[in-house]
């Protein structure tokens, strides 16, 4: 997150507490991760020796993990393949369904096209056309075979013609379509099989490496070099680039933090590894979809590679995730290529929904306990009382005030309670300033004697921020909300392009607090804040989503009638306590 967002945060928690004080009276970069442990045939870790970890290269130069097989010499020993050898022409099998149109090429076996039907993208050039997930050139899919006592001899499938099963388009609208490729060369063979599914954007392949020998070796499965920009905010996209992997936790490793030419390498085993953008993923699934339980082992490590001309901040990244082969040469695992809804990745399980992370490492929990059932809610009353987002918005800004109105009524009693005894206070403070102890058992005793709570006043404030901060990473990661008009913001997910809303969040803000002061004895610190608050959170809160100033605007404006209502109280308990001293002051003459 920019920092623009941590500090309209710290503004927010401000707002709630300083008030009612005054109404009384460039990250580090990470280091390096140690390559990947040594993964045998059959998946077990042994921590390694020397010469066994390594870092094989394809012939195009193309760094790439390797784990060592199991150890004793190899059946055979393959040359490995020239990036150059004629392949053949290259031809493109297309599969569509209600979802997607997915296209797989015959050259290296590799995904070449991955649009999503429901999605349309706002990249410049691409408004209102499909979101296209994969990269012009890219390689995603794209396998090779690490073979050989210490995995120093890579098969770069890539570079392969392969024979399908069929051509043309398959139709996986009302049932699953499976095409089946074949390759050999050089006594190596290899058979994928890609199973698409209608309603589903997984994307089976299992299959089978021949040639191997007894020690097996490491199928390199490609992610590709990122997803597509598919967003009119390329720096936003662009922000939200990054790899994931997930082994116990999911761990996410921004494309921004490596260096030009950089080699990350990631240790497993992972259940699953995934290259993101904003909104959506692209993600090797390798874990029994059959059982509930995990299976460990199955990715044995990832490396990252940026190349060498990107610059300080790459936007471009290579990830390889490595798959232990057995003697058998046997594999299977799942795609996903997809939108990033949160509905969609849960059903997956196997918590591939932290993909789409809400929250900071550290916070996240919390900030998920609020996050996803606020985003669940959103999303119920747009689909079952036929609300636009925006309406929507205005009606749970509402309705959050109205849960809250008892606990924001008992605060602000609390505040006008602590103003009451403040003359007792301070009458306290003197009489007692040079014994601390003292002074502050009387000031309890006041406050039991006139069941005032010092902080009751403050906590009750607080509670709005928690879903106020959801509601941030709600339209900061959540697809539904993307692209999502009202009246003239063309999608409240983006930045208001009049400004308009934040301006009347700004106002709505103001108004609030001297409507809050109506009764109130004159202070120059309240005062300042009044006017200081609005502006600041204008300049910080201008250029978040629309959505987030829509909700924060009618959540202010709500408050209004029980600020009010509260002031006229106050002035009302003022007025009899004036009758009351004067009639004290004519009863004793």
């Amino acid at each position: 997150m920019d920092r623009r967002a941590i500090w309209a945060i710290i503004l927010m928690m401000l707002i709630a507490v300083v008030p009612s004080f005054f109404l009384k009276k460039p990250p580090a970069k990470p280091a390096a991760k140690p390559a990947a442990a040594v993964v045998d045939s059959a998946g077990r870790r042994d921590g390694g020796t020397a010469g066994a970890d390594s870092l094989a290269r394809t012939d195009s130069g193309a760094p790439v993990a390797a784990s060592a097989p199991a150890a004793g010499p190899p059946a055979r020993r393959p040359a490995q393949d020239s990036a150059t050898a004629a392949a053949g022409p290259e031809d493109t099998i297309t599969v569509r369904s209600g979802l997607y149109t997915y296209a797989v090429s015959t050259r290296g076996a590799r995904l070449v096209a991955a649009r999503m039907h429901d999605y349309q993208s706002t990249a410049p050039g691409e408004h209102g056309q499909p979101v296209e997930l994969v990269r012009r050139g890219d390689d995603v899919l794209a396998p090779a075979v690490v073979v050989g006592a210490g995995g120093r001899d890579t098969v770069a499938f890539e570079t392969w013609r392969f024979e399908p099963s069929t051509t043309g388009t398959l139709d996986a609208t009302a049932q699953p379509q499976s095409l089946t490729l074949r390759a050999s060369r050089n006594g190596i063979g290899v058979e994928l099989t890609y199973t698409f599914r209608p309603g589903d954007y997984r994307i089976g392949v299992a299959g089978r490496v021949s040639g191997l020998g007894q020690d097996g070796g490491l199928l390199l499965v490609s992610l590709g070099d990122g997803v597509a920009n598919t967003e009119a905010d390329t720096v936003d996209n662009h922000r939200a680039y990054a790899f994931v992997t997930k082994n116990g936790g999911a761990e996410r490793t921004d494309f921004a933090k490596l260096d030009a030419g950089e080699r990350r390498v990631v240790d497993g085993p992972f259940e699953w590894v995934a290259v993101k953008s904003k909104y959506f993923v692209n993600a090797l699934l390798a874990f029994d979809t059959t059982s509930a339980k995990p299976a460990p082992g199955r990715i044995g490590g990832v490396v990252a590679t940026a190349p060498a001309s990107a610059g300080k901040h790459p936007t471009a990244v290579h990830v390889r995730a490595g798959i232990p082969l057995m003697a058998s040469g046997e594999f299977a695992y799942q795609v996903y290529a997809g939108p990033m809804e949160y509905g969609i990745l849960s059903k997956i399980g196997h918590d591939f929904d932290d993909v789409n992370p809400y929250g900071w490492p550290g916070f996240r929990t919390v900030i998920r306990f609020f996050a996803v059932p606020v985003r669940a809610l959103l999303v119920w009353m747009h689909e079952h009382l036929a609300l636009p987002y925006g309406l929507v918005l205005i009606v749970f800004g509402i309705l959050v005030r109205v849960l809250l109105w008892p606990l924001n009524s008992k605060a602000m009693r609390s505040q006008m309670a602590m103003q009451a005894i403040q003359p007792e206070l301070k009458r306290i403070q003197e009489k007692y300033s040079a014994d601390p102890q003292r002074q502050q058992q009387e000031m309890f005793k006041l406050y039991k004697e006139h069941n005032v709570n010092p902080l009751g006043g403050c906590w009750p404030m607080l509670l709005p921020m928690p879903v106020l901060l959801a509601l941030f990473f709600v339209f900061q990661y959540s697809i539904e909300l993307r692209g999502t008009p009202f009246l003239w913001v063309p999608d409240l997910s983006r930045p208001d392009p009049l400004y308009i809303i934040p301006v009347v969040m700004a106002l709505s803000m103001f108004l609030l607090s001297k409507v809050g002061q109506i009764g109130m004895p004159a202070n120059p610190q309240a005062k300042m804040m009044t006017y200081v608050m609005p502006v600041m959170m204008l300049v910080f809160f201008y250029r978040f989503a629309a959505g987030l100033n829509l909700y924060y605007a009618v959540s202010n404006i709500a408050s209004i009638p029980q600020q009010w209502m509260l002031a006229r109280e106050r002035q009302r308990r003022d007025v009899r306590q004036i009758v009351e001293v004067k009639t004290k002051a004519a009863a004793k003459r």
